[in-house]
């Protein structure tokens, strides 16, 4: 999309936004800050319905004349044809009423609305009641004394929304705008955002690079978090300009009621079927193909899987209102959508991730976009760890990560990322990895949308595509004084590690006497006569120091007294051993080390957990070569505790791409702290001395 249109759109989205939120004036007090979208949002989507049929309404009347007689006698499919032939949309209203007339008559404004409102056709009604306006909001507007007003406010010419002056990808950026604004009121979490068409296009761009789509008859997509559908219709888009006889079949499922509604009203407004009962039929079926529901822990698409799927789903949003569907599905393993592993509850970003592997088809391809975390959070090991190893060295499935440019968001300027998978990778792209850094590669906005102050234009999209599609390693691509991205080739398991736990033995030396005896006794907890004996042994070793805690213990044991009837000393227990350290011994680096056993020959020590460390050792190098290059070195005394290695993966993509930049000179700094002191003394003295 050229950089003229892109700032274009922003022009009109905001113009036409700030118009359609100025009706918040209407409603200040009965309706709080937060409410104001209850009323803007439905108000929006009727009047864009209104505008499309505005100059069918005669011909809607003529052909409900006709239709009466169908309707009466319960024959809905000949009503429907009958009424959207004559409305060239899938959808129609055969009240007589519009705008205009609702004013005219304003003692009779909620009468006369509510039949405008019935007089749609079933699949507009239902998507008005997913916002409960008719029961909830029209009679709180009524009340107030405001429908009139907000129906006079939207009838200006400015609140024109109709098809042949505000395109469907302005209406939808209009949609997302308002919805951004209601989200905000209510302080809804920056995970939650919606996509620019710019970053949409990239997304289909990569998606469909080198796809000869010419004898392609039917493609599928899915969107598992579409919003308000703008990724499918984006996608059909695309396909289409490669063949536009290529039967597009969109799916999707959404959480959130309003944004499904306008989904499912862009599908019946952004084509107009002219009659044609095919096309009609074919928007039935797409609209059918959208659900409303939560992804997670509600699968809408169960058991389909898709050639396509390009997605936004939320990141930094917990899941632990689907907890339980969610670990349910994780327990049927291999049958079920989350096999690897599951993240931190935190995040569940790479639950949507493995949603959306599990319903691509074999050789389908998924662009999906997330945030830095889902590349290095958890450790080794952990859900997300093996959620990483599952696409990386389980399946070979992981293309490309594409790093976008800062502030690309409407609602968020966190750093975000398209991830890329492909069930069929190429030869060349077998068990390999491209990493994109396209963060400098953006044009900056004219007029920002939300937090959005860059767009991907023409130029910089060109580039990424030419960085995916050359697919080099350490290739530049642009120029670093202008726009530019930079690609580099790894192999999947140079994301991999072993993450070791290195031990170093405990040294203890140890001194008995009369204070460390009083501790003691105050510590132990045990049984009476072996607290007895144990007091007994220690005064027989008062005032005696020793560097080998191993020889201590022997003494110790030795000086345990003998009872008669039991015919032999008491041995001591574990919680007698830890009184006997917590009173007696110190840590001691120059002591001996503390034996746990001997066996076979061989002496296991004592690890010190105070000392333990651990070390990430990539998968292509020797643990032990590394061990003895890296760590005994420094700590001679040091072993790896093998049952405790863990294999771990992680994408450090911020560290293959890092530059080091040449820190300032003192004397640089210097120069410019005596300029900035100048320049605040030649201040004081003008405001002072006038000079």
């Amino acid at each position: 999309m050229s950089k003229e249109k892109l700032d274009q759109i922003g022009v009109n989205v905001s113009e036409k936004a700030n118009l359609i939120w100025n009706v918040a004036d209407l409603i200040v007090g009965p309706f709080k800050e937060h409410e104001y979208g209850l009323v803007i949002l439905p108000m929006t989507i009727i009047k864009r319905f209104h505008d499309c049929l505005l100059d069918k309404q005669d011909a809607m009347l003529k052909a409900w004349e006709e239709a009466k007689t169908f309707a009466e006698i319960g024959n809905k499919d000949v009503v429907n044809t009958m009424m959207t032939t004559a409305s060239g949309y899938n959808f129609y209203n055969r009240s007589g009423f519009n705008f205009t007339k609702l004013l005219a008559e304003e003692d009779k404004i909620e009468e006369n609305f509510l039949s405008y409102l019935h007089g749609f056709s079933d699949n507009v009604q239902d998507i008005i009641a997913k916002f409960k306006f008719e029961s909830e909001i029209i009679p709180r507007l009524k009340q107030i004394g405001a429908l009139y007003e907000v129906i006079k406010e939207f009838n200006s010419e400015d609140g024109y929304l109709g098809p042949d002056k505000i395109s469907a990808v302005d209406c939808g950026y209009i949609f997302e705008d308002l919805i951004r604004r209601f989200s905000e009121s209510y302080g809804d979490n920056a995970g939650a955002h919606f996509t620019s068409r710019d970053i949409i296009y990239l997304m289909t761009d990569i998606l469909l690079e080198g796809k000869d789509l010419s004898n392609t008859t039917e493609v599928s997509v899915y969107d598992m978090a579409m919003g308000t559908s703008q990724m499918l219709t984006c996608m059909e888009e695309r396909i289409h300009e490669k063949n536009e006889k290529t039967h597009v079949i969109c799916h999707g499922q959404e959480i959130n009621e309003q944004t499904f509604a306008i989904a499912k009203a862009d599908i019946l407004i952004r084509n107009s079927t002219n009659g044609d009962k095919k096309k009609a039929q074919k928007l039935v079926d797409e609209a059918e193909n959208l659900h409303w529901g939560d992804t997670l822990s509600n699968d809408q698409c169960k058991g389909k899987t898709f050639q396509y799927i390009i997605s936004n789903p939320p990141f930094g949003i917990e899941w632990k209102r689907e907890q339980k569907e969610v670990e349910a599905e994780f327990k049927k393993g291999a049958l079920g959508r989350f096999e690897p592993g599951l993240p931190k509850i935190s995040d569940s970003q790479q639950l949507f991730v493995l949603n959306g592997l599990s319903k691509l088809e074999e050789n389908g391809k998924m662009a999906i976009i997330q945030n830095g975390s889902a590349m290095f959070t958890g450790d080794a090991a952990s859900g997300s760890s093996e959620i990483r190893r599952y696409f990386l060295e389980t399946h070979d499935w992981l293309e490309t990560i594409i790093q976008l440019p800062n502030d690309s968001f409407m609602n968020t300027g966190i750093s975000t990322y398209i991830w890329i998978f492909n069930k069929n990778k190429s030869k060349t792209r077998a068990g390999k990895v491209q990493l994109i850094d396209a963060s400098h590669c953006f044009e900056q906005r004219r007029k920002s949308i939300g937090n959005k102050r860059n767009d991907i234009s023409d130029k910089c999209a060109k580039l990424i595509v030419k960085a995916y599609s050359g697919f080099k390693d350490n290739e530049l691509y642009g120029n670093k004084d202008d726009i530019y991205c930079q690609s580099k080739i790894f192999d999947c398991n140079d994301f991999g590690y072993n993450k070791i736990v290195v031990e170093r033995p405990l040294r203890y030396s140890v001194e008995v006497n009369d204070k460390a005896r009083e501790i003691f006794s105050t510590v132990i907890s045990t049984k009476v006569e072996n607290k007895l004996d144990c007091e007994a042994a220690a005064k027989i070793l008062n005032n005696k120091k020793w560097n080998d805690y191993n020889v201590f213990i022997k003494d110790f044991e030795k000086a345990l007294p003998e009872h008669e009837d039991k015919g032999k000393k008491m041995k001591l227990s574990s919680k007698e051993i830890a009184a006997i350290r917590a009173a007696f011994c110190t840590v001691n680096k120059d002591a001996e080390k503390v034996i746990l056993k001997q066996e076979k020959g061989i002496t296991v020590y004592e690890p010190d957990s105070n000392l333990r460390d651990t070390e990430n050792i990539p998968l292509k190098e020797d643990i032990q070569e590394y061990f003895k290059r890296e760590v005994l070195p420094y700590a001679p005394d040091a072993w790896i505790d093998e049952s405790a290695t863990k294999l771990g993966y992680e994408i450090p993509m911020t560290r293959y791409f890092y530059e080091y930049a040449e820190p300032e000179s003192i004397e640089t700094i210097e120069s410019r702290i005596s300029d900035l002191e100048k320049k605040i003394a030649d201040s004081v003295n003008a405001v002072f001395h006038g000079e």
